[in-house]
């Protein structure tokens, strides 16, 4: 019995150890500026000199305030995504910001965000929003936006807004839980990617003719992201 007893001590002890190893480590110092210049590869950037940081590896002017051009955008949607990428400052603090702007009838495509979970706030119009969980259930879970609301969509899991509205556009700002969260669209992974996925492997896999799956392949797969 104490055998046992001293087994599952330990067994909690290394779960609790893998746990704090599996998340994300504490700031060791107040920041850590991207250097954009060194070309040490780590996952994430490599910090700057903290004696030559200054206010704009903070600062974008982003013009948030402005509306995006959406008429170019095949799905009717722009992203504005204000990541580490364009905000050096922003390395292990964990968080990203963007604007999205929709068309009447555009839409933001079925998407995941790898590397972490949104929040979306309204700011003008509607939205018809949803994610679906992960099998076996792939139960949709939606919701319609309109000005003020807010909705929350889990990290990696497929989601997409809609604009219903035929003649007004939409305007939402989304935080998300990563200096750099990613971004995958589906229709753009699955039938634009370079090499193309063999047409035997989607044809079986989406229960189509290769024919179909041949046609959606040599469309063209637009990014909605600036």
């Amino acid at each position: 019995m104490a055998s046992s007893s001293s087994f599952l001590l330990v067994a909690l002890i290394a779960l609790a150890s893998w746990q704090a190893m599996a998340s994300d480590p504490s700031p060791l110092q107040d920041f850590c500026v991207a250097d954009n210049s060194s070309h040490v590869l780590v996952n994430g950037f490599v910090c700057k000199d903290p004696k030559e940081v200054t206010a704009e590896d903070f600062f974008l002017a982003a013009k948030l305030d402005m509306p995006r051009d959406t008429k170019m955008s095949k799905v009717g949607s722009i992203v504005t995504l204000l990541n580490v990428m364009r905000i050096p400052g922003l390395n292990t603090l964990g968080i990203s910001l963007a604007r999205i702007d929709y068309a009447p009838l555009g839409e933001n495509p079925p998407h995941t965000h790898p590397r972490a979970s949104e929040i979306l706030t309204m700011l003008e119009g509607t939205l018809y929003v949803g994610f679906v969980t992960s099998n076996p259930e792939n139960k949709l879970i939606w919701k319609v936006l309109n000005k003020g609301d807010v909705y929350v969509f889990p990290q990696g899991l497929i989601h997409f807004q809609f604009n219903p509205n035929p003649y007004k556009p939409a305007v939402a700002i989304a935080g998300l839980s990563s200096q750099n969260p990613g971004a995958i669209t589906i229709a753009n992974a699955v039938f634009g990617s370079k090499p193309p996925i063999s047409d035997d492997v989607l044809a079986k896999a989406f229960q189509v003719e290769k024919k179909t799956v041949d046609w959606l392949q040599a469309q063209f797969w637009a990014d909605n992201h600036n």
